[in-house]
């Protein structure tokens, strides 16, 4: 690689940071008016009014697996993008719009009578509406991914978010009824289509010149979308059938909690990574010292995070969930720690996408479908919803090799080189489980049984010996450039600040 390339790589990996710091923000923005519209909402309206949405919205959640053509990725992936592109991808999510709102009208009525729940019937039909309107989307806001102008990316995201909180509340007060809910979902979509062409000047037209160049790749998106729909719904379809729908609302809840910190790191820096490692691949090409900064960041982040919440899962789930819960805590500590393994590889994907090779991302789908399935029926017939999260590990420790197997060799990384940056916040991350368990272990023979007390301790040893043993492992290894010196730099900056400002 040439100085000016190293150079321009620098600058895009820099780009690459900020984008991602802007989509870690619109996901703590978006987790925190969630949970203040799920709270008020929750005191105006009934579980029931929950349900009958969720029961409609499920229609639309699969009839919408046929339109996931990922047109926005495509068009990311691209090394030149004209106008016929974009005026194709936008005559084809109206083309496909038309046909989700069409088959929800017409499967509205069985789905009524599959749910036995006739006031559905309505709900589909408005809520289609809602699946109408959103395919008119101005297609030009993908630039904001493409160009990585990730603040305006996070300032479309926030506002349409705030937009659906501020129609669906006072709806909620005014009507109590889950009318408010549906209507607060057409309305969302409706001013996310208004600000699309508020905030980007593009404007499409009818055209589908550009289909040749945008299939190609984005039916091997779609088959990717199916697959991982069916990868990550496996458990509902198997726990469901096998083990009944109390052992299913266990494991679900379960798994949302003990996956959250490292979903939550995870996929607002996985949105950034794809525009960014498919910059760099149109630029020169040279993708791997970036994936393995990459791998090295998220590593330091999500595997403590994952760890962590098994760690203290029996405190957490007493204080956050009650009594009735505690069949919870191991699937939390089983699931906490699985989370923490499949995060060190789920990148894989976008830099394969960004390759052009979006065909290997298909396989590893599959792959992991083909084991997991059996797996997963096996161990749940004999050991129910805890040989299912045994099963889930299981299959997170086998394809995150694999994942690595497919990528490393086509980005020319040794092995030795992806192990230098995840030996540290592994052995860290282990090391801070074990004192935290440790810690919990000690407060209940001392008699602290108080779980809220024992959540706190837990929750600072954990932060404090992580820090403090990665920082060791760091300075015995001489100060590289990575994930810690980046940290150093930023805690630096921060503190230069606070001096500026602060009293002379």
């Amino acid at each position: 690689m040439t100085q000016q390339e190293g150079a321009r790589n620098t600058s895009i990996r820099r780009e690459i940071a900020i984008g991602a710091t802007w989509m870690l923000a619109f996901k703590l923005t978006e987790r925190l008016l969630s949970l203040v519209s799920t709270v008020i909402l929750a005191r105006m309206l009934l579980p029931a009014d929950f349900g009958i949405v969720a029961m409609a919205m499920s229609l639309a959640t699969i009839l919408e697996l046929l339109t996931l053509f990922s047109f926005d990725i495509a068009l990311i992936q691209r090394r030149e993008v004209k106008r016929e592109h974009l005026d194709t991808a936008w005559t084809f999510n109206i083309v496909f719009s038309v046909l989700v709102f069409v088959l929800m009208i017409g499967l509205a009525e069985a789905a009524a009578d599959f749910y036995r729940e006739p006031s559905i019937k309505a709900v589909i039909y408005v809520l289609a509406a809602a699946w109408l309107i959103q395919g008119f989307e101005n297609i030009g806001i993908v630039d904001f991914r493409r160009e990585m102008q990730f603040e305006k990316e996070y300032r479309f995201q926030a506002i349409k978010k705030l937009a659906g909180v501020l129609v669906t509340v006072p709806l909620a007060i005014a009507l109590r009824s889950y009318w408010a809910l549906v209507i607060g979902i057409v309305a969302s979509r409706g001013i996310s289509v208004l600000l699309s062409y508020q905030m980007h000047s593009f404007r499409p037209r009818l055209s589908l010149a550009g289909t040749r160049d945008l299939f190609g790749f984005s039916g091997w998106l779609l088959l990717n979308n199916i697959l991982s729909f069916f990868n990550q719904r496996a458990s509902d379809f198997v726990v469901g059938r096998l083990a009944g729908a109390q052992a299913l609302g266990l494991y679900n809840i379960s798994f949302e909690i003990s996956n959250m910190p490292t979903t939550e790191i995870a996929a607002p820096i996985n949105r950034a990574m794809l525009p960014g490692y498919t910059k760099i691949a149109r630029e020169n090409g040279q993708l791997g010292q970036t994936y393995l900064e990459t791998v090295g960041a998220m590593a330091m982040f999500t595997v403590p995070a994952g760890l962590g919440i098994a760690a203290i899962a029996d405190p957490l789930v007493r204080v956050l969930l009650g009594a009735n819960w505690i069949d919870a805590i191991p699937l939390i500590q089983i699931l906490g720690i699985c989370g923490a393994v499949a995060s060190i590889g789920n990148n894989t994907g976008s830099a394969l996408i960004a390759l052009g090779a979006p065909t290997a991302v298909t396989v590893l789908w599959i792959v992991r479908l083909t084991v997991l399935l059996p797996a997963l029926v096996v161990a749940t017939q004999e050991w129910g919803i805890t040989g299912a999260a045994w099963a889930v590990f299981a299959i997170s420790v086998i394809i995150t090799p694999v994942n690595f197997a497919v990528i490393l060799p086509r980005l020319r990384i040794p092995v030795r080189q992806i192990l230098a940056q995840l030996w540290r916040p592994l052995t860290a991350s282990a090391s801070m489980y074990y004192l935290v368990a440790e810690t919990i272990g000690q407060l209940n023979t001392l008699g602290f049984h108080f779980a809220f007390v024992q959540l706190v301790i837990a929750m600072l040893v954990g932060a404090i010996a992580y820090a403090a043993i990665i920082a060791l492992l760091w300075l015995l290894v001489g100060c590289p450039v990575g994930t810690e010196s980046m940290v150093r730099d930023l805690v630096r900056s921060w503190l230069l600040r606070r001096r500026r400002v602060g009293p002379s």
